[in-house]
């Protein structure tokens, strides 16, 4: 179980429109809880409440289409992990989760492929969209805008964290960062059931923002316990990801977190969004000063899940073990050249 809330609360606002001594406690707050416990509440991240509950309207209304109409969009149609997965079909850490989803990305073509082109090029495609909701896509852009931009500011502000300059970070999100949303929707589950709404796991990318309707279950693993991390009004929930601790040599720890299915006659909406560097992105490690780099403690070791210093190679990585179908149906060469072997059970709809 988990603990109460204890995350810490940050304010952008400090960090964007403050003086030179908010944003200078701004920085430090968040170069202690990015070394920490890796998770924060952020304010000021641009979306007011009248925003958020028209998102989770839209979202709901999404999760409640007929099955037919949702499996139309299931995202075995994509090589570039878009689109509609059931209950069961994802895999974190070798056990189903117990949640509905649809993944978008930002809009973009596909990149052209040559014989030779690495498999990560293939990441990069057209969203599926479900027909009659307009007002879904728009909404679900709309926010996308608004978290990227939040995450650039915060980005900023971890470059002045981590004593480097505030542009150190500008490069490797310029023209197209990898954008990734997840709306979620959670069942809730009777006791003789998993509880596994998603299973313990890091992020693979570098930033994530999580925001949740009422109804809590995110937890946070921090010195050896469970946090929860429930709703705030007006807040979003913060943490980072693998890249980050890649760059930072393990100075920044990306943290595991799970969800825990709500009870029986409820569920939970969320949204999940993930900001990364352009999928060709190398991540070489950054310089730290030496006061920070003493406390670095190396970047961790799971061979569970072994982190790659490329964003497009460290976020397929992360695609193939969690969509097995989708893997099977496009990646096959993958599979096969990297002796990647998939649960049999995942990926098949009924």
């Amino acid at each position: 179980m988990g603990t109460e809330q204890t995350l810490p609360i940050l304010d952008l606002n400090d960090f964007v429109r403050g003086d030179a001594g908010q944003r200078a406690a701004f920085v430090s707050t968040l170069r202690e809880t990015a070394h920490g416990v890796g998770f924060f509440y952020l304010r000021g991240f641009g979306l007011d409440e009248v925003q958020a509950r028209a998102l989770f309207g839209v979202s709901r209304a999404f999760f409640e289409l007929p099955q037919a109409d949702k499996d139309a969009l299931r995202m075995s149609n994509s090589p570039h992990f878009r689109g509609y997965t059931r209950e069961g079909d994802e895999i974190t850490r070798g056990e189903k989760d117990w949640r509905e989803q649809i993944d978008i990305g930002a809009e973009r073509a596909v990149l052209p492929l040559g014989p030779d082109d690495p498999a990560w090029k293939r990441l990069q495609g057209p969203n599926q969209w479900p027909d009659g909701l307009p007002e879904f896509r728009l909404r679900v852009l709309d926010i996308q805008a608004h978290l990227t931009l939040a995450g650039q500011q915060l980005l900023r502000a971890l470059a002045l964290a981590l004593g480097q300059p505030v542009d150190r970070f500008d490069e490797a999100f310029a023209g197209t960062p990898v954008q990734h949303i997840k709306l979620i929707r959670y069942p809730g589950q009777e006791q003789v059931r998993s509880a596994q709404g998603v299973g313990a796991h890091k992020d693979s990318g570098c930033l994530t923002f999580v925001l949740q309707d009422v109804q809590p279950g995110l937890q946070v693993y921090y010195q050896d316990r469970w946090i929860d991390a429930p709703p705030l009004p007006g807040t979003v929930v913060v943490n980072l990801g693998e890249v980050l601790e890649i760059l930072s040599n393990g100075y920044l720890r990306a943290t595991l977190h799970r969800v825990v299915s709500p009870p029986a006659g409820t569920d939970r909406l969320s949204l999940a969004f993930f900001l990364s560097p352009r999928l060709d992105a190398a991540l070489p490690e950054l310089p730290l000063p030496p006061e920070l780099a003493r406390q670095a403690r190396g970047v961790e070791r799971d061979p569970r899940n072994v982190l790659v210093p490329h964003t497009g190679l460290n976020l397929l990585k992360g695609r193939l073990r969690s969509h097995a179908d989708v893997a099977r149906r496009f990646y096959a060469d993958v599979l096969a050249r990297e002796g990647i072997v998939l649960p049999e059970d995942a990926g098949a709809y009924n």
